[in-house]
């Protein structure tokens, strides 16, 4: 096969941004020009040629937490069905989170989940293990070249793979010496606001009150006790999801380079609120719960001067039937978000919050740097080609008729959007083309450097 050019696109990488041209063999990146190439001096007999004049080229997304509900959910989404609507959205890599039925607590049902997705995935794939309150021996066993971390639920969330045993989660932060991903929410804050709203609401608490439930305070005790505890032991910790401006004053600004505590959000926290909960009927109902318009545009800004080092997804797909006509115990948390997770984010960048580069660096580069993730993040010489080109000068309506997902529905629906995703590239091939998947699936179980 012909080596392939993408030509002429804007490059944004490493923190920078310039027109230029990418090459692509083998699988990988052979060069990185700069400037612009007339087409007709590249030799159409040696290369096969892409022109991107006029569109954005970049890395590949690396999205760190999916709920892919594969296996044990397969009505929801599958890795198959969830893995092209990545793809869609400009994922070409992702993490997987362990609760699923059964749970991904052992490296026998680890070894399930990655067998199944060299099978069906279109992205690459990773799969976090889960936390229990006895399975520590279990956890220091596996090979973290083959796991991005331990995901532990310091609150329960689908699937209750709480962990409440304060001795055991010292264990973890104490011998364990990868990421912890961290679900940090109070569960005994949680139970006592559940408590009093179901004595105020007896026929049913109103799914708007779900932020009253899963509070900001919840929050905050959890995430507190989660620094504290890494500060002590020296835990590498990643805080998940981070919903408030409290937490935020707990982590550090700048490049996470050398933190040993991070921390990541999620786009829907940085476009909807508590308020949007009973306005959609629960559509944006999700765990930790949305919360006030003043912890939003601190988020936004948190985005901006590194307190947040991170955009992940926390893709949570459910069907309109269990979303919709709940309450707020019965309506179930969580939403899907990787095919219009890129775009959302470099809007909200178009206006202002943040840069592109910054999109980049959260959404692709820190996320190889946080786990590790060899010749991926980047475009540069010799890494991986996974390439993502974007139009930005689009314009259209994000609507349900659109989703890939197999849930079949988007919180996002009616935004209007002038980025689009046109091409993924995943290992050197156009996996999905100007809305079309190809049906060259090339993905690859993601290495960790020991």
């Amino acid at each position: 096969m012909k080596p392939k050019v993408l030509n002429n696109g804007l490059i944004i990488s490493d923190g920078f941004r310039f027109v230029g041209s990418v090459v692509v063999d083998g699988g990988l990146i052979t060069s990185v020009d700069m400037g612009r190439t007339d087409a007709a001096d590249i030799p159409q007999e040696n290369y096969e040629v892409f022109d991107c004049q006029g569109k954005f080229i970049l890395p590949g997304m690396i999205d760190e937490h999916v709920h892919f509900r594969d296996p044990g959910m397969a009505e929801k989404g599958d890795i198959a069905t969830e893995s092209r609507a990545a793809i869609a959205g400009g994922i070409t890599s992702f993490f997987d989170m362990p609760n699923t039925s059964p749970l991904t607590t052992t490296i026998e049902a680890w070894e399930q989940k990655m067998a199944r997705a060299a099978e069906v995935s279109a992205a690459n794939y990773a799969f976090f293990l889960g936390a229990t309150n006895d399975n520590l021996d279990e956890i220091l066993q596996a090979d973290y070249t083959r796991i991005p971390g331990v995901k532990l639920f310091m609150g329960s969330s689908t699937g209750n793979m709480l962990v409440d045993n304060d001795s055991e989660i010292r264990r973890l932060f104490a011998r364990f010496h990868r990421v912890i991903a961290c679900h940090a929410e109070s569960e005994e804050i949680i139970t006592a606001n559940r408590q009093q709203l179901q004595a105020r609401y007896p026929e049913g608490i109103p799914v708007g009150c779900h932020s009253e439930i899963r509070s900001r305070q919840a929050c905050l005790e959890a995430t507190t006790k989660a620094v504290k505890l890494a500060r002590e032991t020296g835990a590498r910790l990643h805080l998940m999801h981070v919903t408030t401006a409290d937490e935020l004053a707990l982590l550090r600004p700048g490049n996470l380079t050398g933190k040993r505590i991070t921390a990541e959000t999620c786009p829907h926290y940085l476009c909807f609120t508590d308020e949007s909960v009973e306005r959609t009927g629960g559509l944006t109902k999700c765990n930790p719960a949305l919360k006030t318009e003043s912890d939003r545009r601190e988020l936004l800004r948190a985005v901006a001067d590194g307190r947040i080092d991170v955009i992940g997804t926390d893709h949570a797909p459910h069907l309109l039937s269990q979303k919709l006509g709940g309450t707020a115990l019965t309506a179930a948390s969580g939403m899907p978000s990787v095919q219009f997770a890129l775009p959302v984010m470099m809007q909200l960048a178009g206006k202002g919050y943040f840069t592109l580069e910054d999109v980049v660096e959260k959404m692709s580069a820190a996320p190889a740097r946080l786990y590790g993730i060899s010749r991926r993040g980047y475009i540069r010489q010799h890494y991986m080609a996974d390439l993502v080109v974007v139009n930005p000068d689009d314009d259209y309506v994000i609507s349900n008729d659109d989703v890939i997902s197999l849930c079949g529905w988007t919180p996002y629906e009616g935004m209007r959007l002038r980025f689009r995703v046109e091409q993924t590239w995943v290992n050197g091939e156009p996996a999905y083309v100007n809305g079309s998947f190809t049906g060259l699936q090339t993905p690859l179980a993601i290495r960790f450097d020991a």
